[in-house]
This record gives C-alpha cells, sequence and structure tokens, in this order.
C-alpha cells in the first residue's frame, strides 16, 4: 500500500476513536433533558463528521433566514434585485407585535432604506419584518423552495413567513429542516456553491456581525472566535413548550481550519435558560474535539 493510504487509515482510525468520547460527552450534556435535539457537525478540511437526530425534521424558525438570505444574493447575482436598490418603509411593512430592530430604527416608517441594510438587520439581528420584506421582494417561500431544490438541498421546506408563524404556533413546523441539511447547506455555501463569489464574501461578513443569539454557539467559545452564525428561537407557548432555540454557524479555528455545526432543541419543556445551554455546552465540547 502507499504511504498515502497508510496516512489516510491512521487518520481515520483515529477520528473513529475520537468519536465515541465526543458522543459520551454529548450524551451527558442530554442526559435527563425533556426535548429534542438535533446536532450535526462536519470539519470542512478533516472530513470530521458527528451527528445526533440529525435526520430528524425540526422546526427552524429564525435559521430560515439564512436560506431567504442566500435566494435573496442569487437575485442579485442574476441581476434580478440590487442591494442598493431602495425599499419604502411604511405602516404596511413595519408590522408591531415582532421582533424588528428595523421598526425600532425607523419607527415612523415613510423612508426609504437599501435592500444591504435590510438583508442586514435579517441576519445579523433577525429582523421579523426585515424578514418577510426579503420573501415579498422574491416572490414568497416558494422562490427560496425553489433556490434549495435547485442546489441539491434535501429535507428542508419552507412554507410560511413570520407574520403567519407569528398568528399560528403550529406554522413554524412546517418550515423545517434536518439539523445534517442545514450542515450540508453550509458547506455548500462555504465551498461556493450557492453564491458568487462576492456574494458568499458579503453574506459571510454579515453573519460574522450576528448579535443575536450571544448565550448559544458563541458563548464558551474563546473571545474573538470567528463564527459566522444564524440563531432562531420560538419562545414558549401558553402550555410552556418551546418549539426551537436553534443556531447553527461555520466556526474558524486558531489553526485557520473551519468546522460547521448546528444544534437544534426542539419541543422542549425545560427553560430558555437550560435550552441555550445545551446548545453552548455541545458547541464547548465541539470546539475542544477539534482543538485537540
Amino acid at each position: 500500500m502507499k504511504k498515502t493510504g497508510w496516512i489516510f487509515l491512521l487518520i481515520s482510525a483515529f477520528t473513529f476513536a475520537q468519536k465515541p468520547a465526543l458522543d459520551q460527552q454529548i450524551n451527558s450534556i442530554l442526559k435527563d433533558k425533556k426535548a429534542t435535539v438535533g446536532i450535526s457537525v462536519s470539519g470542512f478540511e478533516n472530513g470530521f463528521k458527528y451527528s445526533k437526530n440529525a435526520d430528524k425534521k425540526l422546526p427552524m424558525q429564525s435559521v430560515f433566514k439564512f436560506h431567504i438570505a442566500t435566494a435573496v444574493l442569487d437575485f442579485v447575482d442574476k441581476g434580478k434585485l440590487s442591494l442598493n436598490q431602495k425599499i419604502l418603509l411604511d405602516q404596511s411593512n413595519l408590522l408591531e407585535n415582532t421582533w424588528s430592530p428595523l421598526r425600532d430604527k425607523y419607527p415612523n416608517g415613510n423612508v426609504e432604506v437599501s435592500l444591504s441594510e435590510i438583508l442586514d438587520f435579517t441576519v445579523a439581528q433577525s429582523d421579523n419584518n426585515g424578514c418577510d420584506i426579503m420573501l415579498k421582494l422574491l416572490g414568497g417561500p416558494q422562490t427560496v423552495q425553489k433556490f434549495m431544490d435547485s442546489k441539491g438541498v434535501k429535507n428542508f421546506q419552507i412554507k410560511y413567513n413570520e407574520e403567519a408563524m407569528h398568528k399560528d404556533w403550529n406554522a413554524q413546523y412546517e418550515n423545517y429542516s434536518t439539523t445534517a441539511s442545514i450542515t450540508d447547506v453550509l458547506r455548500k455555501f462555504f465551498d461556493g456553491k450557492l453564491l458568487s463569489k462576492k456574494s458568499t464574501d458579503y453574506l459571510m461578513k454579515v453573519m460574522l456581525g450576528t448579535k443575536t443569539g450571544t448565550n448559544k454557539l458563541v458563548e464558551q467559545l474563546p473571545k474573538n472566535t470567528p463564527v459566522a452564525h444564524k440563531t432562531g428561537a420560538s419562545g414558549k407557548n401558553n402550555k410552556g413548550l418551546t418549539g426551537a432555540e436553534n443556531d447553527m454557524g461555520i466556526i474558524t479555528l486558531p489553526n485557520g481550519k473551519h468546522y460547521a455545526i448546528t444544534v437544534f432543541v426542539s419541543n422542549s419543556t425545560e427553560t430558555d435558560a437550560v435550552n441555550c445551554k445545551i446548545i453552548s455546552d455541545v458547541s464547548k465540547v465541539v470546539w475542544d474535539h477539534f482543538n485537540k
């Protein structure tokens, strides 16, 4: 056998030996938790894979704003939209009673802002009004679905916008993905298989500036670790059930290599703090695994 073959076998054996240790740590984090937790991890350069419940279709909540943003940027790449184009903000698209830093910035509306500002608010600050403005520009969720289908993204479905999810608790379950699918789409994005280099770099920069979910994937990582991520959260219904507490992202290691991690906590009767700590703890043990 050639030397390269032996090296590959040794690396494979080493990776395989490490997996049970990581699995053990993750099992202890999830022990006795009243929640369904989907986890998917992929090392981009070393081929490492880890999954737990990664094939379960779980509600994405605001994680789907990443998919929406890629569909918008695909339109930009094709010349159908421009990041510089102006969009009028008014009472029809600055809805009350929803998370919207964009509305907080322009409370009176009647102002034109660029598509790039709306996209930035939507992804980095998870703005719900910005999300629905972008979906309307695209012609609805079906355009995002079509784009993802065309890129070979499996086990992903988007049917409803934020406004619809706010009106009906069950609508979120129709906007689902598996965590394996999310990690796969992050890999495609990173490899430039979704968008042009310019659009990929642009969205990567926006995601690196994400301001939500400081108590999730990023919480226990070393300060200033580059994490390009997108969070999602449903809050609780009147029965104390959390539909989704999610985070996914691409993490850059000190050695310059990368991995994608997706953690979805679904149908949980735990507190918000416990749900977020599950994500934070899983992120920490995965980080430690890659930095051995």
